[in-house]
Parts: structure tokens; sequence; C-alpha cells
């Protein structure tokens, strides 16, 4: 790829539910690479580096824009790049009210400039060395519904039913890597459970699959409904709690072996908010996870949301210089420790999120095997800003995005 060249084209959208069923068991390898940022700009030199016309950012070749030129569009483009309909709905890679109130964002003419949103294309992997890519069939908003959480509706006391029936289902979990997932809900993570302190949960389950499974709920709530007792195949069992403490909490299959339960997809992640709720912002989940796509105890595979490099793909969209809080979530079987990093940028961590002071203010925080946290930050300037585990070795193998801030 030269200077001149136009980004690679996006392969035409196919429907990842359905992937091939001859589909290579390990991820891809390949990918053509370009010349590095700092190749082009040693070739170009000082002069050359603003008449050039393009930059590079990741492996795409992205149209160069002057700074000011992008601040302006951003600024004019923040609520109508996405759906603008409030928290849950749009594109993860839009940008849409998601708030504590719901509110929409706001509306502008313009779209954001394609170097701080643009995508990766095909099974390139880029010039950061990733050894697995996402599905070439991957859709922008395939991972809306367990990407962006329902909004905070400021209802309280009131009992919030939820389906989380498990069933399997053949889900391409990265390029030409097709797994036999476990769901709840048919989605890896399962569906986002939001629900205010002192609410009623009634969770439905019924197994549709021919091994035992059941759902256990972090927090606080009657044993008799901790959730660690199998449901056989056909069974059905429905979890009555009481939402509480306000926090942060995941949920998964507690049947064993559960390192293989968890692993093949039974889990997911249960917000559940302080009375009042918490200051308005644009909201996202990222729960990580691992494919075991061998059987050796070991994931080939490792994804926020279930799906390698996804957000590497779409990045995630967000205003410039508004409130976002990210709720992280670590259910990686095989790996002992993970954490979350964010480049260019710092954050408050709520541990848990049980409490509405933070705990520290930084640019990584470290999660064992079932922590969680909630982060809020401000990403001042238009651009991309690159998240991912401080473990190379996971980022390597799928868990790797971007926040574009527009």
């Amino acid at each position: 790829m030269t200077e001149a060249d136009p980004p690679p084209a996006d392969p035409p959208p196919a429907d990842p539910g359905h992937p091939h069923p001859d589909a290579a068991p390990a991820p891809g390898q390949g990918g053509p690479r370009g010349l590095s940022r700092r190749e082009v700009l040693r070739r170009a030199g000082l002069a050359g580096a603003f008449t050039v016309g393009g930059a590079v950012l990741g492996h795409e070749f992205i149209p160069h824009r002057h700074p000011m030129a992008a601040a302006d569009d951003a600024h004019g483009s923040a609520g109508g790049a996405g759906s603008g309909a409030g928290a849950g709905s749009g594109s993860y890679s839009g940008v849409g009210g998601t708030g504590a109130t719901g509110g929409t964002g706001a509306t502008g003419a313009s779209q954001p400039p394609a170097a701080l949103v643009g995508t990766s294309a095909g099974t390139q992997h880029g010039l950061y060395g990733h050894g697995v890519a996402a599905p070439t069939s991957l859709r922008a908003d395939h991972l809306d519904a367990v990407t962006r959480p329902p909004a905070f509706d400021g209802r309280q006391g009131v009992t919030r039913d939820h389906d989380l029936s498990v069933t399997a289902r053949h889900l391409e979990v990265a390029d030409g890597s097709v797994v036999e997932a476990w769901t709840y809900a048919g989605s890896v993570p399962g569906p986002i459970i939001r629900a205010t302190e002192g609410d009623r949960l009634r969770i439905r389950m019924a197994n549709h699959t021919s091994h035992a499974h059941n759902v256990h709920l972090h927090g606080r709530h009657d044993p008799a409904m901790d959730g660690w007792e199998p449901i056989p195949p056909g069974g059905e069992f429905t979890y009555e709690v009481v939402a509480e403490p306000f926090g942060l909490h995941p949920y998964h299959c507690h049947t064993a072996p559960i390192a293989e339960h968890i692993g093949r997809g039974l889990y997911g992640a249960m917000i559940v908010d302080p009375p009042g709720g918490r200051p308005p912002a644009h909201e996202v989940v990222l729960v990580l996870g691992g494919w075991d796509l061998d059987g050796d105890g070991r994931n080939e595979v490792v994804a926020f949301n279930g799906i390698a490099g996804a957000y590497h793909r779409f990045p995630i969209r967000v205003p410039v210089g508004a409130l976002v809080r990210v709720y992280v979530v670590n259910l990686l079987e095989h790996d002992p420790i993970a954490s979350f990093h964010l480049h260019a940028q710092t954050f408050d961590v709520y541990r848990s999120g049980t409490s509405l002071t933070p705990d520290e203010h930084t640019d990584i925080v470290s999660l064992t095997q079932g922590e969680r946290a909630v982060l809020e930050f401000r990403l001042p300037e238009p651009g991309r800003y690159m998240f991912h585990p401080h473990q190379s070795s996971l980022a390597d193998r799928g868990a790797m995005g971007w926040f574009a801030a527009v």
C-alpha cells in the first residue's frame, strides 16, 4: 500500500450468526502490512509530513486532515454519528446518548472525520502485531446489545424479569475460528442485566442443551438462589433475588467443570445502580473472556464481548470531552490475571462499583478472575485512544480496541 492508495474497502456484510461450517479451526495468521507511520514520516521528511496526502494509524491508511478541521467536524457531529436515540440503541461505533438519564446526544449535520473512526478491513492484523483478527463477516452493529447497556430508568423497588435460557450455537469468534458456544439468551456475553438497588430480579433459565447448566449471580442474595445447583437438560428454574448492593456484578454458569462452562460463553454483566443513579455519561460494557479452541487449557482467542478484534475493526465512538463510563469485567478462564490499560488518558477507578468515591486515578487497573471495575474518564482531543490488557499475550490474541473521540 502506498501513500496515494485509498483505504481498503470493507468486505460485504454477512450474517455472523451463521458462519461457514468448513471454516478453519485456527485463527488467520496472514494479512498485508503497509509502511509504519515512522517510516512514512522518515521518507517524507518534516516538510513532506504535512503534504504527503495521508497518515498511517494502526494498519490503515487514513486520509490526512488538519487537526483543527477534525475538531470542528467532531464537535459538529457528536450526536449525529450514531442513532442519537439513547442508551442501548445505535451501533457501538456510533455516538448516541447513553447517560444515566437516557438522554439523546447532540445533533449535527456533518459526519465525523474518517481519520478518527475508520474501520479495519478484512483480515489485516495491523502494525501492532495482532495474531488474531475479527471475522470478516462482523458488522458494525453486531455487538450493540452487549456493548451499550440499557439506560438507567429512574425506577426503584420494581420487579424486573429476565430470560437467561441456555442454548448452543455456532459462533465465529475470530477470522476463520468457529466454536460451538453455550449462550445465555443466544449471545456471548449474555444480556446486560440492569436494575436499581432494592429491585427484585426474576430470572428464568430454561436449559435447551444436552448438558446441565445454571446461573450464579455475584452480589448479595438468599443462598437458596445462589445458582450452584445444576439444572438438567430440558429443566427450568426461576431465580428470584433482590438486587444488592449497588455496583457491577458478573453472572456465570457454576456447573462443573466451571472453566469449560464459562470458557464456552456462559457469562455476563449485571449493573446495579445506586438509588438516583450515577451522573449522566456515555456508557460501555466490556467483558473480557477467552476461547480455548483445541481443549488444551489455553485460550487461543481472547476477546472483549466475545469477538476478537471487534473494537479494533469498529472503534467505539464517544463525543470529545464527554464523560465516559466503562464497566469492565474479567471472566477470562485459564489466564490468572488480566488488566485494562487506556492509552493517552487516565481514569477514575471505582472498584466493583460499590462506592461513589473513586479508589484511585490511573491509566491501568489489574483484575483477577471475576474482578470488575467501573472506570470514568473524558477524552479531550479528537482521535483514537487504544485500550487493551497490558499483558501483551492477551492483546495479541484479540483483546485490543479503540475509543474514537469525535
